[in-house]
């Protein structure tokens, strides 16, 4: 997916590309947004709530494009070394963003689903212990990547661990949620599974890979 939506985010990083527009505060935008979503979601605005997701999460991947824009035009001229700090912090901010947003709209859609629909609190709680492994697992393999050399260059500030539950399919299924509030315990559980196989799969290839 990011191959797929690479080239027109880039095509719209450089098309709003001006001195006031700075990809830490596309991460702030979006991680507004993302909450926004998730308090409507516990209000069961269910509409409005996929509207702030979807666009919180196109600016989500529009801040790292329009970093990595940037940072092409300062290597060209041959400025990398002043822009690499800003960039970094900037790959800081949005991790943290990424998981706020995650594990708000986890809790919010908890709370409207409960609310509306009478459905159980455990399902989602599966969904952010889950979260917190996984997290732990691929923020940690980062870390330890960098400092020993062995980190992963992929275009992102962090090393990542490629699985079977990653960025796209955690915006579809919390979209899914969205749209069928009634179903999303059920869902929830099924998601619950894949994000633990994937925290069970990048313990288990990051200890490898760190050997």
């Amino acid at each position: 997916m990011r191959r797929v939506i690479g080239g027109p985010l880039t095509a719209i990083a450089r098309a709003i590309d001006r001195p006031w527009v700075t990809p830490d505060r596309i991460t702030v935008a979006g991680l507004v947004l993302g909450v926004a979503s998730a308090v409507t979601a516990g209000l069961a605005l269910w509409g409005l709530a996929l509207g702030l997701w979807l666009v919180s999460r196109v600016l989500d991947g529009l801040d790292g494009s329009l970093a990595r824009v940037r940072r092409a035009r300062a290597n060209a001229a041959a400025g990398a070394a002043a822009g690499a700090g800003s960039s970094e912090a900037g790959g800081f901010l949005d991790i943290v963003a990424d998981f706020i947003a995650y594990g708000a709209t986890v809790f919010g859609v908890a709370v409207g689903a409960s609310l509306q629909f009478g459905a159980p609190w455990w399902p989602f709680a599966l969904v952010l212990v889950a979260y917190y492994v996984n997290g732990a697992a691929f923020l940690a393999f980062s870390s330890i990547a960098e400092r020993t050399g062995r980190r992963i260059d992929d275009g992102r500030s962090l090393s990542f661990l490629g699985r079977i539950a990653e960025g796209t399919e955690t915006i579809v299924v919390h979209s899914v949620w969205l749209i069928l509030p009634m179903f999303a315990w059920q869902v929830a559980v099924v998601w619950a599974v894949f994000v633990a196989a994937s925290a069970a799969q990048r313990i288990v290839v990051g200890y490898r890979a760190l050997r």
